[in-house]
């Protein structure tokens, strides 16, 4: 019998994260819950904090409450400038 590997919950944090099309956002707690923990937004949070690779957009997960929060390559401006750029704000 195969067994597959499991999917740590960072790996499917990126996944889910790197579906968001262009022009669109999620929430850290919509990402959480899609990645099969709803609890989980502060650690998704940690993970996008931690992402560098250019196919994963963190930029278009926010806070719940609609402001953008903080971002790992450039800060919230620029954060801000990429989600105008793609008509989101």
């Amino acid at each position: 019998m195969m067994y597959l590997p499991m999917k740590s919950f960072a790996e499917k944090v990126r996944a889910v994260a790197r579906k968001i099309p262009p022009g669109k956002t999620m929430t850290y707690k919509q990402v959480a819950t899609k990645a099969g923990n709803p609890r989980a937004a502060r650690a998704v949070g940690s993970i996008m904090r931690a992402n560098y690779d250019p196919d994963i957009p963190c930029h278009r997960v926010i806070r719940s409450d609609g402001s953008i929060g903080g971002y790992n390559r450039g800060g919230s401006r620029q954060k801000e400038r990429l989600l105008r750029s793609e008509k989101v704000w």
